[in-house]
């Protein structure tokens, strides 16, 4: 049997374990770990290698720790009233015009992008804050979550951002052989190649 057909029958017996309810992280590592245990030979000694170096890799990567406080920055900012806030300064500028109070939403969202660098908490916070005001102007329900949506994506878009942290830690990324400062290569020339 080759790679590609065991990797197929893996993804089968993965949305099959999905299919009766399995949660995902307890089918993706059955799967994964049966997978690794038949390619190297029907050994557990492999596997329990992999698992116990694996883990501590992952978790020790020093590069990574800047993600969670990005995200602890962005709940600071959003218990602070600094979210409330962004959005009523936008809505200023921009909420007199036709559709002005999604595009205040969307600013907001580039605005809380900017200080939390994650699109996920970017979204989640836009969305407690400006969905009901689009609601309450009336806005339709999928207007208002598609403006939420992607005014969310901007968060990962506008520095400081949570993929500046992985990108040049990455061995092979060409990023990792520029000259520039670490917080600028991910912007550089040389990222680009």
């Amino acid at each position: 049997m080759s790679g590609t057909q065991i990797g197929f029958l893996m993804f089968a017996v993965m949305m099959g374990l999905l299919v009766i309810r399995i949660p995902i992280g307890i089918a993706m590592f059955t799967v994964g770990a049966g997978g690794y245990f038949f390619l190297s030979g029907c050994e557990l000694q492999p596997l329990m290698a992999t698992l116990k170096n694996l883990a501590y890799a992952r978790l020790s990567n020093y590069d990574l720790v800047v993600i969670p406080l990005f995200l602890l920055m962005g709940q600071f900012a959003t218990h602070g009233g600094l979210s409330n806030a962004l959005f009523r300064c936008v809505s200023a500028f921009m909420g007199h015009r036709k559709g002005g109070i999604a595009m205040a939403a969307i600013g907001a969202c580039a605005g809380f992008g900017a200080i939390c660098g994650s699109s996920l908490a970017t979204a989640a916070t836009m969305g407690q804050v400006a969905l009901p005001e689009l609601r309450r102007y009336g806005y339709s329900g999928s207007l208002a979550t598609g403006c939420l949506a992607a005014g969310g994506t901007l968060g990962i878009m506008i520095p400081p951002r949570c993929r500046w942290s992985s990108t040049p830690s990455s061995p092979r990324s060409p990023s990792a052989s520029c000259s520039w400062p670490r917080s600028c290569r991910a912007s550089s020339p040389c990222s680009a190649i």
